[in-house]
């Protein structure tokens, strides 16, 4: 007797992601190199390579000087809330201020120009000549060429040898097969400072209440700290198949690409958005007091909470953000031609009429071209949360550099004197434009080079610091023995600094690092605020970030 035959049931497909109509706005670039052919009676949307590499150039030139609408209305969102602090108004001000000059096309918005990451979903029906990924990553590498943009990305020659790969090349390109007749594909910028507040927790299912969940979130939210450039867009991804799809959604949330996804589950195991959550952690961002970076209730625009399926055993927890260069764009190939997404080209209607002396609170000139123990007594006199504005000579140096000089002093050869007489500023800047004094000219996250401080203020060097971002309970320390001071700047800021505060830059030694070099420059009216004294008093400790 034959055994019974099992009934299979039949299988109906939910995509994990399943996202609602198109409602982005786009401009069309052209039609070049698209058109339709009718094979084996179906119309195939054939794409020549230069329609790729166009599309590619054009979405890396857009992305690095212009943003959303929909950020810009948040920012100025910020100067129109009575309950933002004045220093959240001042950064938010500030903002809007360097995407009015970005958008002129010369100074990118920030000096970490990014690496260059596209993702692209190709239809069935499009057909191209087979080296997609190398036609977008070279459309990407031409903007950087052409463009004010910097060059971050460094080839590793040996385990610990690297060299800048002077191009910024290679880009992160991602190609999938999904729908009809048209090639969609999302452009990012990504910066160090965004990328490196990129974090995955192991977890345990046993957090899966709401009490123990908000509490981890709470804890995790605050590692975050002002490095990456807040006001953030936040987003919170809780399961997923697999630690990579997990990281990866929380890339695609805090670029607003999973904004359609469904507001509840099923059975069926799809991604969907957590709408209460959301509420509740932004509300909870607003109440840690850290802010615009320098204290109050925007620490984030907003939030995203989106619930993956997961193993019975695993709960991995993703969190990330996009920053203050909110760089990414859509973009499109169909049978009408090559669209990428519309960008604000002209954010000074966001800008309201405000005196700026107004904002952030007394103004404590600093007098840089003084001798350094001047310099250090005036600050000394102000207590930490004051907001400076510095002129005359500053040093910039940042991780290659510090390496470079802490090898002199393993030597015995001590710090050059120019490290002892001058703050010094931690960043690296763009290429510089014709006729300007220097290209987009931001700080760097400080909290890298914070293993140097106690070694290098021993020595007599980077008495004053200056960068963005919280730093370690080593360097509070440093600087409590050693009578030294950190100076924050407003991160994401760069284009105005180059604009209006940095007057002059010449690269004084290792001119070979590139951006990397140390510089010499000279700044009027650059702003900062005190965040670390001689007496180890620190802003961030003050708001657990320490």
């Amino acid at each position: 007797m034959n055994a019974p035959t099992a009934i299979t049931p039949s299988y109906r497909h939910t995509p994990l992601f399943p996202l609602g109509p198109e409602r982005t706005p786009y401009r069309k670039l052209n039609a070049d190199g698209v058109r339709v052919e009718k094979i084996n009676g179906r119309e195939l949307v054939m794409v020549e390579r230069e329609a790729l590499r166009a599309l590619a150039e054009e979405a890396f030139t857009d992305i690095n000087h212009l943003l959303r609408p929909g950020h810009l209305k948040q920012l100025r969102a910020i100067l129109d809330d009575p309950e933002a602090s004045d220093n959240d108004r001042f950064v938010a001000y500030d903002f809007l201020k360097n995407a009015n000059i970005a958008a002129g096309g010369v100074l990118p918005m920030c000096q970490d120009t990014g690496t260059a990451i596209i993702m692209g979903k190709k239809g069935r029906l499009v057909f191209t000549e087979g080296d997609d990924e190398a036609a977008l990553a070279e459309g990407a590498r031409d903007a950087y060429l052409k463009r004010n943009l910097r060059y971050s990305q460094l080839a590793p020659i040996s385990m610990f040898e690297e060299k800048n790969t002077r191009s910024n090349m290679p880009a992160q390109v991602e190609i999938y097969a999904e729908g009809e007749a048209s090639y969609k594909f999302l452009f990012i910028a990504k910066g160090g400072g965004s990328a490196n507040k990129s974090f995955l927790f192991q977890a345990t299912p046993s957090i899966l209440t709401h009490d123990r969940m908000l509490a981890f979130l709470k804890e995790k939210i605050l590692t975050l700290g002002t490095a990456a450039c807040p006001p953030y867009h936040l987003a919170i991804v809780i399961g997923g198949t697999s630690a990579e799809l997990t990281m990866k959604t929380v890339k695609l949330a805090s670029c607003r690409y999973l904004d359609d996804l469904p507001t509840r589950g099923s059975e069926a195991g799809h991604a969907f958005r957590d709408l209460a959550m959301k509420q509740e952690v932004h509300k909870l961002t607003h109440s840690l007091g850290v802010g615009a970076q320098f204290g109050g209730k925007y620490f984030c625009h907003d939030v995203r909470v989106i619930r993956l399926p997961r193993h019975g055993a695993s709960l991995p927890i993703g969190l990330g953000v996009s920053c203050a260069a909110d760089r990414q764009a859509l973009g499109k190939i169909t049978r009408d031609g090559i669209f990428v997404e519309e960008l604000e080209r002209n954010p000074a209607q966001y800008l309201p009429e405000v005196d700026a002396s107004k904002l952030g609170g007394e103004v404590v000139d600093i007098d840089l071209r003084r001798p350094m123990r001047e310099i250090l007594a005036q600050l000394s006199r102000h207590p930490i949360k004051t907001r400076l504005s510095l002129t005359g000579p500053m040093i910039v140096a940042r991780d290659l550099a510090h390496s470079k000089l802490r090898e002199r002093l393993e030597r015995g050869e001590g710090l050059p004197d120019y490290f002892k007489h001058h703050p010094v500023y931690y960043a690296g800047p763009a290429k510089t434009p014709s006729g300007y004094a220097s290209g987009s000219f931001g700080p760097t996250t400080a909290g890298r080079m914070d293993s140097f401080v106690h070694d290098f203020q021993a020595a007599g060097g980077s008495m004053v610091m200056l960068a963005k971002g919280n730093r370690s309970a080593a360097v509070r320390e440093a600087c409590r023995k050693h009578g030294g001071f950190y100076l924050a700047s407003i991160g994401g800021s760069a284009a105005n600094l180059a604009e209006h505060c940095i007057k002059k830059v010449e690269t004084i030694e290792y001119h070979e690092l590139g951006m990397e070099a140390i510089w010499r420059i000279e700044v009027e009216n650059f702003p900062a605020f005190m965040v670390i004294d001689d007496k180890g008093n620190d802003f961030f400790k003050e708001l657990n970030l320490g």
